[in-house]
């Protein structure tokens, strides 16, 4: 490639970052023909005919403290919403006798993870019920987070899990600014104020104390994975949270996870737990539109919509990670 056809592609990449960062700060138009809200959660049993009741309850995909808006209203409520949603109307249902977890997540947002984290482990205090996770494709870094409020852990055969750390994602266009001329003229008050932007690189004292507040949100993890595993000492713990993720033996093997059962396996397992001796049904709570017919029935996820802006912009949006912050998460195709 000429160095004149080089530079053209390096001002052309430039352009696109920018217009995807500015596009992720400021808002884009989306179109969702979904309609506005969402509707009451309804009941539908999944399994099982009589018999006292095991709520089960998924988190799939990227766990986030924000709902996913259109110009026609909310498209998905965020996983800290309809967690602590769920769990009230669970609250005045006396059947309900155990939870299953089902947990197919890469992680989300630190704050969205441990807030899912304390709602579900005050429920189980309080309602005095066994809370059961199952693993299933993926439960990484804040899946795996929230799972700590579970009595038991089981995983698929084919589950990846682990990733006990936290990101801090961050990238730096100074370079490329210089060489066409583009200069930062961002005004702070507060030498820190805008420690991780984009334009520039970080001053190693800024670095610094990003890490320390990354090291901070770490030492959390490691104390709720304490708590969630109290077979797995200090060292183990630190041996463990190096942001590694484990196939589902490897996970056993470290106490990482209880068991490997396949779902239906948990599910017999949960009911036992929860001293039912015959007859039970599972239930699920979920809006009218989204079907539910068995154990394994997802609510769909939304897709990235039309957006005035990039495709990876969209993206981001979709699960959250336009927002700037600190993530439990697994998501190496993403940073």
């Amino acid at each position: 490639m000429s160095l004149y056809r080089r530079s053209l592609f390096q001002l052309f990449m430039l352009s696109l970052g920018l217009a995807a960062v500015a596009g992720a700060s400021v808002g884009c138009i989306s179109v969702n023909i979904r309609g506005p809200g969402l509707g009451e959660l309804e009941e539908s049993v999944v399994y099982g005919e009589r018999g006292p009741k095991i709520l089960l309850i998924e988190i799939d995909g990227v766990i986030t403290e924000h709902a996913l808006t259109s110009l026609l209203g909310v498209s998905r409520e965020s996983t800290v919403a309809r967690m602590v949603e769920q769990l009230d109307r669970a609250r005045d249902d006396g059947d309900v006798r155990g939870v299953l977890l089902r947990i197919d997540s890469p992680g989300g947002s630190a704050s969205a993870s441990d807030d899912v984290y304390r709602a579900l482990l005050d429920f189980k205090q309080e309602q005095g019920i066994p809370v059961v996770a199952q693993f299933m494709g993926v439960a990484a870094s804040g899946g795996y987070y929230v799972a700590m409020a579970a009595d038991e852990i089981h995983a698929e055969p084919t589950t990846v899990t682990g990733s006990i750390g936290v990101l801090f994602m961050g990238i730096s266009f100074e370079g490329l600014m210089k060489r066409f001329g583009v200069r930062d003229q961002t005004i702070t008050g507060g030498a820190h104020k805008d420690a991780g932007s984009f334009l520039r690189d970080m001053t190693p004292e800024e670095e610094a104390h990003l890490q320390s507040v990354v090291d901070d949100l770490h030492d959390r993890f490691k104390t709720v994975v304490q708590a969630g595993r109290p077979g797995l000492d200090g060292p183990a713990i630190d041996r463990l949270a190096d942001g590694s993720v484990y196939s589902a033996k490897q996970a056993e093997a470290a106490g990482l996870i209880d068991g490997i059962r396949s779902l239906e396996e948990t599910t017999e397992h949960c009911a036992r737990l929860s001293g039912i001796a015959g007859d039970y049904r599972v239930v699920s709570y979920h809006r009218g539109s989204e079907y539910r017919n068995n154990l394994h029935t997802r609510a769909p996820i939304p897709q990235p919509q039309a957006k005035a802006g990039s495709d990876w912009t969209a993206m981001l949006e979709s699960t959250g990670l336009a927002r700037p912050g600190f993530h439990y998460l697994w998501w190496p195709g993403a940073y």
